[in-house]
């Protein structure tokens, strides 16, 4: 029985990318610095706000209070324009009714600072979660697994149980340190390719396609 499901955020269940795009390209030229594609964004993003501006500050500029700087940057134009063209991935809002619908809980795990995510997911899906949670000061951020051990423990969650949903490496990393299932969703930032190359125990298409596969597990059990 599937009886919970984590979902990451960036790229799994909100399209965010255009707006931290934005908001690094703002940053980049008030530093003189170049600018990248979206495209390019979909490959620095997934470990944290940090390693983003790290990723997009050129490497001889990388001391650590250019860093800071730009991480403040980054952090007070992102929060101010986080909602301008993120959505919802179409079909998830109905997949998250099914799934509460069906009695699965659900939450979110993200890399995104906790402080950016509540107010995202309160926006755009209400109280459709258990339990949201971001990255926190002094606590690793994924793949290492100790923020799903603790949502895991909060929601009295077997991790036999549950399902971690994602779209990237990172996310399926973070499933198999913290000893869950990895489901990969091709629609995200990585797509497939990158899913099946990091062991992902199963990768879907569309919304529809993980709420088939968690009904199929719940009546086989």
């Amino acid at each position: 029985m599937i009886r919970t499901l984590i979902f990451d955020l960036d790229g799994t269940l909100l399209n965010t990318i255009d707006d931290l795009a934005d908001a690094a390209n703002w940053v980049c030229i008030q530093n003189g610095w170049p600018t990248f594609t979206t495209a390019q964004y979909k490959q620095m993003v997934g470990n944290g706000i940090p390693k983003l501006v790290e990723r997009f500050t050129p490497p001889q500029a990388r001391t650590p209070d250019t860093l800071a700087c730009a991480l403040a940057q980054f952090s007070a134009r992102y929060a101010a324009h986080k909602m301008d063209k993120t959505a919802p991935y179409p079909g998830i809002p109905a997949l998250l009714r099914s799934l509460r619908g069906f009695g699965v809980d659900i939450a979110v795990y993200s890399n995104k600072a906790d402080g950016l995510c509540q107010p995202i997911i309160r926006s755009y899906f209400g109280d459709a979660f258990t339990l949201v949670r971001g990255s926190l000061p002094g606590v690793p951020n994924k793949p290492d697994p100790t923020g799903v051990t603790d949502i895991l423990r909060r929601l009295g969650a077997a991790p036999a149980a549950t399902l971690f949903v994602g779209d990237s490496n990172v996310d399926v990393q973070t499933a198999h340190n913290a000893g869950l299932a990895a489901i990969g969703v091709s629609w995200g930032f990585r797509g497939a390719d990158e899913l099946h190359a990091a062991g992902a125990d199963y990768v879907v298409d569309t919304p529809d396609q993980l709420l088939a596969l968690v009904q199929a597990a719940n009546a086989e059990g």
